[in-house]
């Protein structure tokens, strides 16, 4: 931000003429320019809205007049705008500002928008109460774009502002994109009406006609308001899906335009009911790189700014990577596989399947729970669909895993990425409920591979022969150790985990990747003469019982190690069995507590939660010199 400005609230940007604005634009590209090259972060999707956000923050009163970011990843400009320029070099980091709207955060961020397409419905609720409390002044903004307006939630809440007719507006932010390209009828539809020649034409002539100072004296003013309303309310309303649902239009107008949208937004305060702004923008405006790849530069990593190189390429292998790369194997051998995304083609690594087998692999946009029924159809007629949901977005179509595909005991795999914490993104992204959400589902088959050639297996199993019902395989964002070069394929048996390492002293059952913690902290317990036994659960449903049988009648002392939350997760499932067995052991449970994780790098999180190395040989020393004290976490004598 430039000093010279010194815009610290909407107050000062409101002082500057008109004129001003668009040097500040720029000023504030510079400066998400420069932080992004040094920091990572959201990027794109946030250049690509700078004069929209300029010009909101000019026309409305803010935080008075109440606006809402959908997806959030596109605020950093509002952020800049709104007090936390000097905070921003935080951003998204351990205990600093978080990378979306947050209203912990400020009285700027009216709603909290992690996940997409929930702004038109929240701002329809303030714009509600307002009207309940007879406040007409007060205006009401929505901001949606990046694809959020596929999913169904944004057509239900327009829908019902349609038929309630509160004062608001929602602005659709129209890039053509989400994280990759947006796809199906509706894009093509936006499309249509950004470049709809005989539509725009009517519109524009109709307007110049009926507000044109050199009109003829004996051009009646009544048949001018008739013509309007008769073009309105036929031609136009039903060529035109918002005025349908009795939402007035207006657009598209170029959303890098500043003065033509400070102009526009003045002109639309005044008007009563729910009313929609189409605005075409450009991601990565403004800087040529983010221009040209919209994936590539959604959220990149540290980079030159001078040229765009990425700094520090990252050669680790990934899970997604890994993902990516099985499917297709599998996906050759086995015709009935298919792949499933709800816009996150790039993200989950399914590219390059996209490429090879373009009518194999659906990317469905931001619609997690038609994903999920839509895979439900496919399996229902005799397909093998891997639908690839991160973690926190399948928390949005649990109904459809229940009654779509669990209730059915219909054949679907469910890869879900990002489990666990997923790192700065915060709280609104982590992975932390799958396990214990689904583990409750009848029927389902749960599980979480420790290392790569174990998610391998796992992949191959579940489309292995019989017919299995729901098969959820969680694996977390980040690196892996590379597969060995002559790694082939084993079926592994539904249920039953392995012993990593023999002990004599205490017992430690991890759930995936979490394992590898576990098999350092063993070694590095040995100093303190300590004999740790490792076992691999694999599978969070079902247990295997054989092997929690081993374990509890040859230890007193048992930790259980997950990323995933404590309460309901893996080691809530290891205490039940625990407890209906009648077995009388020491038993501690690690995971994340019963809050909402925090940002901050993954490995931050893992140790502040203790679950890293480190915690883990705190865990079993401090387990270990207390091991028959009354104090232990959960005993039974």
């Amino acid at each position: 931000m430039p000093e010279h400005y010194n815009i610290d609230t909407p107050d000062d940007l409101r002082r500057l003429p008109v004129t001003s604005l668009q040097h500040l634009c720029g000023e504030i590209r510079s400066f998400l320019i420069d932080h992004v090259a040094s920091n990572g972060g959201h990027f794109s999707s946030s250049l690509g809205v700078v004069e929209l956000t300029v010009a909101l923050h000019y026309v409305f009163n803010t935080p008075e007049d109440k606006l809402v970011w959908d997806v959030g990843h596109q605020a950093y400009p509002h952020k800049l705008l709104t007090g936390r320029k000097s905070r921003f070099h935080s951003n998204r980091l351990l205990e600093g500002i978080s990378g979306f709207p947050s209203r912990d955060e400020s009285i700027y961020d009216a709603f909290g928008t992690g996940h997409s397409s929930t702004s038109i419905s929240a701002i329809l609720g303030m714009a509600c109460a307002a009207k309940y409390r007879g406040d007409h002044t007060r205006q009401h903004i929505a901001v949606i774009g990046d694809g959020a307006m596929t999913a169904g939630m944004a057509f239900e809440a327009l829908n019902n502002a349609g038929y309630e007719q509160p004062n608001m507006l929602v602005i659709l932010n129209d890039n053509n994109m989400s994280i990759d390209a947006n796809t199906g009828a509706l894009q093509n539809y936006l499309t249509e009406l950004t470049t709809g020649k005989h539509y725009n034409a009517l519109k524009s002539h109709i307007r110049k006609l009926l507000t044109h100072p050199g009109q003829p004296a004996n051009w009646p003013v009544e048949v001018a308001r008739k013509l309007q309303k008769a073009v309105k309310g036929g031609l136009l309303r039903y060529s035109n899906l918002f005025e349908a649902l009795n939402i007035r239009y207006f657009g598209p107008v170029d959303g890098h335009d500043l003065p033509k949208l400070v102009h526009v937004l003045e002109k639309l305060k005044p008007i009563p009911g729910p009313k929609l702004l189409h605005c075409v923008t450009t991601k990565g405006q403004g800087f040529a790189p983010a221009m040209t790849d919209h994936a590539k530069w959604h959220a990149p990593k540290k980079f030159d700014r001078a040229t765009g190189a990425t700094l520090d390429a990252d050669t680790t292998t990934t899970f997604q990577q890994v993902f990516g790369d099985t499917l297709i194997t599998l996906a050759n051998s086995n015709p009935k596989i298919i792949a499933i995304t709800p816009a996150m083609l790039s993200g989950s690594a399914l590219t390059n399947m996209k490429k090879q087998m373009p009518e194999r692999v659906f990317d469905v946009g931001i619609t997690e729970q038609h994903a999920v029924t839509f895979a439900a159809g496919l399996a229902a007629d005799g397909l093998l669909p891997y639908c690839t949901i991160y973690s926190t977005f399948l928390q949005r179509a649990y109904d459809q895993v229940i009654h779509d595909v669990a209730l059915q005991k219909l054949n679907v795999v469910f890869c879900i990425d990002r489990a666990g914490v997923t790192g700065q993104d915060g709280p609104t992204h982590h992975g932390a409920f799958d396990i214990a959400f689904l583990r409750c589902v009848p029927g389902i088959i749960g599980a979480s591979p420790m290392d790569a050639e174990d998610f391998r297996d796992l992949l191959f199993t579940a489309q292995a022969g019989e017919s299995h019902g729901p098969f959820a395989v969680r694996y977390p964002k980040g690196t892996t150790a590379p597969l060995p070069p002559t790694a082939g394929f084993r079926k592994l048996a539904i249920g039953k985990g392995r012993k990593i390492r023999s002990g004599r002293d205490i017992a430690i059952l991890s759930l995936g990747p979490v394992g590898q913690y576990v098999t350092a902290a063993c070694k590095e317990l040995e100093a303190y003469h300590l004999d740790v036994a490792h076992y691999d659960l694999r599978f969070f449903k079902p247990l295997d019982e054989t092997l929690l049988h081993e374990v509890f009648s040859r230890f007193s002392t048992v930790i259980t190690v997950e990323d995933g939350c404590i309460q309901g997760g893996a080691g809530s499932a290891v205490m039940e069995f625990m407890v209906e067995q009648g077995y009388h052991v020491t038993l501690k449970r690690l995971g994340l507590p019963d809050t909402f994780a925090t940002q901050g790098t993954q490995q931050q999180l893992h140790e502040l939660y203790g679950y890293d190395k480190k915690g883990i040989v705190q865990a079993v020393r401090e387990v270990a010199g207390r091991v028959k004290k009354p104090e232990a976490d959960f005993q039974i004598h």
